[in-house]
């Protein structure tokens, strides 16, 4: 092989830098236990807090707060070793003043001049409301984790709900851990998913970068309130069986240096490569140095705490493929030398190989999901095989193809080919997670399937009691797409929330060029909730669709089986498990007595019909009768007959 060399070095950087991690530290686990030693922690032992901070190359470091009148010299803090710096506050002086709530800063004097900073490791982290101006927050509050021994079975397949806790009210404003518990957990229960994704915990200084410009890695997000509002988000949804997955950005981080890490100590190369190498082209961001050993402990840390700290069930790490190249993917990868050798980023791969060999030493049943565009060999390898240890990888070029599809091309001119290969394009043993869209199709500069099917005429025809053509092939469409994504696409299925019934906007965060409004930052679940609109149709058969799919165990099996392609009416026919998919996406062509193929002698029943009127469909078909298979004489192929009506999916099951 080509690339087993490069494979064999993977391996072997993977376990050096594992070996020195251990021998300097015991185990990766305390060398990420780095969280209850930098920052402010209180120790039984000394009855006091502790403050330490990694500032190589400061002059000096002062701790100041309310808790001494924000006086930015009144108590230094010493140099120890390795570029630390720490101060001692006992329990018996600042008892009274060094409390819960109380905020604070650390000045630094370095090169580039005398500052107030944020803590690097700090746990809450507060904005002003007339200055704008964010401070760390003391936070000694405890929260009862008794009885939380929820674990997500190894076996369950996944089918997982991309949530934003901000935006997922009606109101326009600011949603809130409390609030998305109590309205939105049970609406999620209730259509079937078994984990949510939560993205925008981590504190971010830009509310419309949807959480993906972080600032201060250690800090629930306090837009949405407090540490411990979120931490009975997770246990409430861990008492409905729903597992909480985290969307964590450890590929960037902001430029702010009043709210940031950038240039902390004085210097552009502490956290971060020096120079061009350290910046994001794209993002306008700053890139870590995942060689560091400090940087190393600062991230891996931070997947523990939140693991430990927050009982979080898994992470979706952000942007691996930007990770992993100097190019970020923004090059084309043609042959197999080019993904191990052509702008590889070995560190960082280090890097998330270690993080997945922390993440499953303290939880088996943790789930990894690394959201990566380039396709690198080994993303969900074992560690010990070279790979990089992940669980899931998104299918990312599925939403990309149905957007392309519904832009380019006329329906009549959909290749069914080409809709079997992009659901079925990936390696074996690789479990994808597959979606149809998620938040980035429904942002400002995109648009939503359902937007991209009906465009402007869902703000007029989407009564019960309005037939409109443009909104019947949308729905039709939108339905067919989803279970087509979800029944061949992968090992398991994500959507964003309001998706699933067709939520007409895309999603604008307040900003200028809106007069800062938040009306397009909320989810408007009154549609769905609406008897009298069609948005209820595709709720409904999403709900419906889950339970079919997971009731049925049809992502236990890796791939589904070809049984027919007829191009003439733009039928797929598939068997996955125990059911069999008839997909027709002709725009007229409808078929009576249509034959296809079977796997198995039998009675067969229709379990899941998109063109059911309770699914906002034209119910021509009767799914009261039996469907037996018939041996055809000629070439002994098992044949039944059913009736194949246009942009229509039929799920049938052997009885």
């Amino acid at each position: 092989m080509p690339v087993t060399q490069d494979v064999e070095q993977r391996i072997d950087r993977y376990f050096e830098k594992l070996y020195h991690i251990e021998n300097q530290h015991g185990s990766i686990g305390k060398f990420a236990d780095a969280y209850k030693y930098f920052g402010i922690n209180y120790s039984k032992k000394d009855k006091g807090w502790y403050y330490r901070e990694w500032a190589p190359a400061a002059a000096q470091l002062y701790l100041s707060g309310d808790f001494n009148q924000w006086n930015p010299t009144s108590h230094p803090m010493h140099r120890i070793e390795n570029g630390v710096w720490e101060i001692f506050l006992d329990y018996k002086t600042y008892k009274d003043s060094f409390v819960h709530g109380s905020k604070i800063k650390v000045w630094v004097e370095a090169a580039n001049g005398f500052q107030p900073r944020i803590p690097a490791y700090i746990r809450r982290v507060v904005q002003d409301e007339d200055t704008h101006n964010f401070s760390g927050q003391l936070w000694f509050a405890e929260f009862d984790w008794e009885g939380d021994d929820f674990r997500f079975p190894e076996d369950q397949k996944l089918f997982i709900y991309e949530c934003h806790v901000g935006m997922a009210q009606e109101k326009e404003g600011v949603g809130t851990y409390l609030e998305f518990a109590e309205n939105i957990l049970p609406w999620i229960k209730k259509a079937g998913y078994n984990a949510i994704q939560l993205m925008a915990v981590q504190e971010h200084p830009y509310y419309g970068s949807f959480g993906y410009h972080v600032a201060n890695f250690f800090a629930a997000t306090s837009r949405f309130g407090t540490p411990e509002d979120l931490k009975s988000l997770i246990l409430k949804a861990h008492r409905m069986g729903i597992a909480v997955i985290m969307d964590i950005v450890h590929s960037h981080t902001v430029k702010n240096v009043n709210e940031g890490l950038n240039m902390f100590d004085g210097t552009d190369d502490q956290y971060f490569h020096p120079g061009p190498r350290g910046i994001h082209p794209d993002w306008d961001s700053l890139l870590f140095d995942y060689g560091k050993t400090e940087v190393l402990q600062f991230l891996l840390s931070n997947v523990k705490f939140w693991l430990k700290e927050f009982h979080f069930d898994g992470f979706r790490f952000d942007g691996v493929g930007s990770m992993m190249y100097f190019h970020h993917g923004n090059e084309v990868i043609d042959t197999p030398e080019k993904y191990f050798r052509d702008g590889v980023e070995w560190d960082a791969v280090t890097y998330l190989q270690l993080a997945n060999k922390l993440i499953h030493s303290i939880k088996k049943e943790t789930i990894t999901i690394a959201e990566d565009v380039t396709g690198m060999p080994g993303l969900a390898a074992p560690l010990k095989e070279g790979g990089l240890g992940f669980d899931y990888r998104l299918g990312m070029g599925i939403p990309d193809f149905w957007i392309k599809l519904l832009k380019e091309y006329k329906d009549e001119d959909w290749n069914i080919h080409e809709l079997w290969n992009v659901m079925t394009n990936r390696l074996p043993g690789v479990k994808t997670v597959a979606y149809a869209e998620s938040h980035d199709q429904a942002l400002v500069g995109d648009k939503t399937l359902a937007f991209w099917l009906m465009d402007k005429e869902m703000y007029w025809h989407m009564q019960a009691n309005d037939p409109h053509m443009v909104i019947d092939r949308g729905i039709a469409l939108h339905k067919m797409i989803r279970l087509f994504t979800i029944a061949l696409g992968g090992a398991a299925y994500l959507n964003f929330m309001g998706n699933e019934f067709g939520h007409p906007e895309w999603i604008d965060f307040p900003r200028e060029g809106n007069n800062w409004s938040y009306y397009y930052a909320r989810r408007q679940w009154s549609l769905a909730h609406n008897p009298d609109l069609k948005y209820k149709f595709l709720a409904d058969f999403d709900r419906e669709m889950i339970n079919t799919i997971k009731n049925n165990g049809v992502l236990d099996y890796e791939y589904g089986t070809q049984l027919q392609m007829d191009e003439l009416n733009k039928t797929i026919v598939f068997s996955r498990g125990k059911l069999i998919f008839i997909f027709n996406f002709h725009p007229f062509n409808s078929v009576p007595d249509y034959i296809l193929p079977v796997p198995e002698t039998g009675d067969y029943k229709i379990v899941l019909n998109t063109d059911n009127k309770t699914f906002g469909g034209h119910n021509r078909i009767s799914e009261g009768l039996s469907y037996p298979s018939v041996r055809n004489k000629k070439n002994g192929i098992l044949e039944l007959r059913i009736y194949n009506t246009n942009r229509t999916a039929i799920v049938l099951k052997r009885k």
